[in-house]
């Protein structure tokens, strides 16, 4: 069943129709999410890969992808073209042309190029591939935003019948990307996480910084890493409704908040959860989405100058369709 949130970015990515590219076309699961996008009509899809094959496949399991358009890197008439723009980007790393052309045999790689000249606004990838290798072709191709120091993850959790958060709409971060950041980076992944939150949900965000100390509760390293970050994030966003360091139980539940963080800005209401590393991260929204059965799409990026995301090899083409509507806002927003 489809969240709330998820008919919500639809609606909103129908007013400014973006074009999406999907990489893994040959993937079943990919080609079930462009039938459902192409009759909602809220993204136009590229499928990149073997016209033959998808079509074949499509045909197979009766699914109507004739609204998209299928481009076979080595047919495309761009290919020397991105070839020789990739090749002039990346010379300077040692890459020679015939890399360059070997890299655009690639889809995710041909399909990142895409996106950096234009001819499409953002791709999502990682039904197939691990999120290495969608993540590191965006990192060398597209680089960071404008005014973003680092590029960071969040995942998009819904939790059903749940009275925290955002009606149990929460923003978690970073959860698949940055494995144990600095004081520095993790008050940038807060800030950049906190625009994500507003950003997807039109709402305030109150952002939580982790531990598992609250407020001095104990003394160690690593908290002293979250008490450092929350103070160069309050000193950079004075107006973000942001608290640390802070139990999650601290964080997301007033009556604990009034008892352990008395004077919390946030009044243990938070709906944008920092984690202090990766470890962190992923365990906690892998917890939360199996044992609380919360819908989780992502890990989204944030702070790349172009939308490009990530799915788990596990997902479903409902949580393709949800990524695929998140990326479109993305790229309302570049």
């Amino acid at each position: 069943m489809e969240t709330e949130i998820i008919k919500t970015l639809k609606q909103r990515a129908k007013k400014d129709v973006k074009t999406i590219v999907l990489p893994e076309a040959e993937d079943l699961r990919i080609l079930e999410a462009t039938d459902r996008i192409c009759k909602e009509e809220f993204s136009k899809i590229i499928l990149v890969g073997n016209k033959e094959n998808i079509v074949n496949k499509a045909n197979e399991h009766n699914l109507d992808i004739s609204k998209a358009e299928i481009v076979e890197p080595l047919l495309s008439e761009k290919y020397e073209k991105y070839a020789n723009d990739l090749y002039e980007l990346r010379k300077q790393k040692g890459m020679t042309l015939e890399n360059a052309k070997e890299l655009l045999k690639n889809e995710v790689y041909f399909g990142i190029m895409m996106v950096k000249e234009g001819d499409a606004d953002g791709l999502v990838s990682g039904a197939i591939h691990s999120t290495a290798d969608t993540l590191r072709p965006a990192l060398q191709i597209l680089k960071t935003a404008p005014g973003t120091k680092l590029v960071s993850s969040f995942s998009l959790m819904v939790v059903p019948d749940c009275k925290y958060g955002e009606n149990g709409v929460f923003v978690f971060s970073d959860c698949g990307l940055n494995q144990d950041p600095t004081a520095e980076e993790l008050s940038e992944i807060a800030i950049t996480a906190a625009d994500s939150f507003k950003l997807l949900t039109k709402k305030e965000p109150k952002v939580a910084m982790l531990s598992f100390s609250t407020f001095g509760s104990a003394k160690s390293e690593s908290v002293d890493k979250v008490v450092l970050a929350t103070k160069l994030a309050k000193e950079k966003a004075p107006d973000l409704k942001l608290d640390g360091e802070l139990q999650f139980d601290a964080a997301i539940i007033p009556s604990i908040s009034e008892v352990k963080a008395p004077g919390s800005k946030i009044k243990g209401q938070a709906n944008t959860i920092i984690f202090p590393n990766l470890d962190a991260g992923n365990i906690g929204y892998k917890l939360v989405e199996r044992l609380a059965k919360a819908e989780v799409y992502g890990p989204i990026c944030q702070g790349m100058a172009k939308p490009v995301n990530d799915l788990s090899r596990g997902c479903k083409s409902d949580d393709i369709v949800g990524v695929v509507a998140i990326t479109a806002i993305q790229a309302q927003n570049i």
